[in-house]
């Protein structure tokens, strides 16, 4: 595949076609080998795949009154676009839902796609019905007001490690969630897509009797 049909491989059709395991291939096989956290970010309100292009905010624990609550995390939503994917970076904290149903309708309603949350969520009841695309390390009833809050957003931030930028690519499913850098996102796409595809005739070889060993030489995709 050429760059220029790399280039035409769109958003709706990663998500047909693509999952976060052969993403994070194509990516090692690149060299870039730490685009993963090692974390439990579980699918809160859905089993299917995420894509989109990270909407960065940055979280901090706070044990004071907030005199400007929500601020900039309601800045960030506001300022969301189509398939973007507002990314939480808030180091695995638990001390409260720093997302749910309200922030969810109003992300949809300027075409946020889903939210990776390193931390807690709530409302999941809700935001499950909606069909808003939600990973988080898990629930917790409390609110945000006075215990966590933006510190910044639309700038890198990590999660256990692992960059995410403005504008990545970012896929999660059930899996595990991935992030594609900017540099090699064209490159990553035409690999990924290629292996996806080779990967179906090997599944057909193994299933119409080719022995494993046998498979991989002949196909050289496992």
């Amino acid at each position: 595949m050429s760059d220029s049909t790399a280039h035409e491989i769109t958003l709706p059709m990663m998500r047909e076609s693509l999952y976060s395991a052969v993403v994070c291939d194509a990516l090692d096989s690149l060299g870039y080998r730490n685009q993963s956290p090692c974390v439990p970010l579980r699918p809160m309100t859905t089993n299917g795949l995420l894509v989109g292009r990270c909407k960065t905010t940055l979280w901090a624990d706070m044990f004071h009154e907030d005199p400007r609550p929500y601020e900039l995390e309601l800045k960030a939503v506001d300022e969301c676009r189509t398939d973007d994917v507002l990314v939480a970076a808030a180091d695995g904290s638990m001390r409260s839902g720093i997302w749910g149903e309200l922030l969810s309708t109003a992300a949809t309603n300027r075409g946020c796609v889903g939210a990776i949350v390193d931390g807690a969520v709530r409302d999941v009841v809700r935001m499950t019905d909606m069909r808003f695309a939600v990973f988080a390390r898990g629930t917790c009833v409390y609110d945000s007001r006075d215990r966590q809050r933006v510190i910044d957003i639309d700038v890198p931030v990590e999660i256990r490690g692992v960059r995410f930028c403005p504008g990545d690519l970012v896929f999660a499913d059930v899996d595990g969630v991935v992030v594609v850098p900017r540099e090699v996102e064209l490159e990553v796409i035409r690999r990924a897509w290629g292996k996806v595809h080779a990967e179906n005739k090997v599944r057909d070889a193994i299933r119409n009797g080719m022995k494993a060993t046998e498979a991989w030489d002949t196909y050289g995709v496992l």
